[in-house]
């Protein structure tokens, strides 16, 4: 009886958001096509993998290890305290954008000479669009509203708490508290790691307002 419940439960789930979680897998889709630019052009990431690449290394783990330790770390406080912003979206984040990225590594390889990434022209254009490329689209993946990976959950927690600041500026203590941390680990932060900490919050916000705003809208 309860199987079949949770089973109509999960449909009804899909069937009520299956547009969002159709965006949500093209946005994650498009941060994992941006995210293989940014790891070629070597000029920083995102402030999460800039953290536990230096904290793995500094301890001694594998990146990956320390990373889903951290991960289960940090989904265990989202489910004590917003389990709410766990949903398919939380699954296809964690799961799909490092395959993602790898996918378009392994084709950029094949097809774009390495010079287009380490020559300094068009290197810097490839990262610029890179970075307004990831930024954008993870800023609608945040904004879908069917689950956010727990990394992410963590600057929603914090503006739950400090109720009288802003989103984008609770993300910014988050991003800018890992590129701290990586830093103390040893870690120096570059170009791309520090716009991503100062740009990501008020994506986030903006992209927001405006779907909320074709939101109203449409309903009215």
């Amino acid at each position: 009886m309860d199987k079949d419940r949770q089973r109509v439960d999960i449909k009804g789930y899909i069937k009520k958001n299956y547009r969002n979680i159709i965006i949500c897998f093209l946005a994650v889709l498009g941060m994992g096509f941006s995210l293989s630019f940014l790891i070629l052009c070597n000029l920083g990431t995102d402030t999460c993998t800039f953290m536990n690449r230096n904290v793995s290394g500094k301890i001694g783990l594998s990146f990956g290890t320390w990373q889903l330790m951290v991960n289960i770390a940090l989904l265990v406080l989202v489910i004590i305290f917003r389990r709410d912003l766990i949903g398919i979206g939380t699954v296809i984040n964690m799961v799909l954008i490092a395959y993602y990225a790898d996918f378009f590594d392994w084709i950029w390889g094949k097809f774009i000479p390495e010079s287009a990434f380490t020559e300094p022209f068009s290197r810097g254009i490839i990262f610029t669009l890179s970075l307004a490329g990831f930024i954008i689209t993870a800023a609608i993946y945040m904004n879908t509203d069917v689950g956010i990976a727990p990394y992410d959950a963590l600057a929603v927690m914090l503006n739950d708490v400090l109720k009288k600041l802003p989103f984008f500026l609770c993300r910014n203590i988050v991003d800018f508290s890992s590129i701290v941390i990586g830093m103390l680990a040893g870690g120096r932060p570059k170009i791309g790691h520090i716009l991503m900490a100062l740009l990501l919050g008020p994506a986030i916000t903006l992209v927001g307002k405006k779907l909320k705003g074709e939101s109203e809208n449409q309903s009215a």
